[in-house]
């Protein structure tokens, strides 16, 4: 899978911390550091969009990247 550093980040702060909600500051923080401002938000959305086009190698998979509305997003495979 062909991942930006970005992407790649941020896919791994969810896998190591499966089923724990991270929040958009923690999100943010982790992919881009002390640059964080923030309107980050929607670049955090595009990411997770991307992330979830690149995970679905199959219709009938569902998305193992949840959105927790308010919060931010987290990784469960359930």
């Amino acid at each position: 899978m062909d991942l930006s550093a970005r992407e790649f980040n941020t896919l791994y702060l969810l896998l190591m911390n499966r089923k724990r909600v991270m929040t958009f500051e923690t999100i943010a923080y982790h992919v881009w550091g002390e640059e964080y401002v923030e309107n980050e938000l929607t670049a955090i959305h595009n990411i997770m969009s991307r992330l979830r086009q690149k995970l679905k190698t199959s219709p009938d998979i569902s998305d193992y990247i949840i959105s927790v509305r308010g919060v931010g997003y987290k990784f469960d495979t359930t």
